[in-house]
């Protein structure tokens, strides 16, 4: 796994300071307390990110993904709707859309476990993954659609690897 640095514009970064954090949900009862407060959390997507413990925290749809952050790195981030499911929940769609921190696709094991450690059912995979690119000639970030590795700003080839900004490997 990699903790992904905010790689957004920095007047949302500073702006997210005054915004609250995401609540961390830990169990199924919190999950539920967040929901009552956030009804729309049933109905449309709702702003996560992993910790760097691995906690799933949520916010809002509106929120910026650093502010549910608290500013702080994370193992993955996007947007998550969730699903009654007996007498618990589970993610109805989970994407790593976040083009704050642009995680790659591959940090899906960090929210599985994040979900499941809360007692939410977490299903296979991405809803919709988002491969995010950096252009290397024009340095505008790109969200890559159907394989198609070009920068919509400047024509050039974007790089087949995970490139917007420095991550680091994490041992959780």
């Amino acid at each position: 796994m990699y903790a992904y640095r905010y790689a957004g514009p920095d007047e949302l970064r500073v702006a997210a300071t005054s915004q609250p954090p995401g609540r961390e949900i830990r169990s199924r009862e919190a999950l539920r307390e967040w929901l009552a407060s956030n009804p729309e959390g049933l109905t449309e997507a709702a702003t996560f990110v992993v910790n760097l413990e691995g906690r799933l925290l949520l916010a809002p749809r509106r929120s910026e993904h650093v502010a549910c952050a608290s500013g702080h790195e994370v193992l993955a981030a996007g947007e998550i709707r969730f699903r009654r499911r007996g007498d618990g929940f589970a993610a109805a769609e989970v994407t790593n859309q976040s083009t704050g921190y642009c995680p790659d696709v591959d940090c899906w094991p960090a929210v599985k476990a994040a979900l499941e450690s809360a007692g939410v059912a977490a299903g296979e995979g991405w809803s919709r993954p988002f491969v995010f690119r950096c252009c290397t000639a024009c340095r505008e970030l790109n969200v890559v659609k159907e394989s198609w590795f070009v920068c919509a700003f400047c024509d050039a080839e974007l790089p087949k690897a995970w490139n917007v900004s420095e991550r680091r490997p994490t041992s959780l």
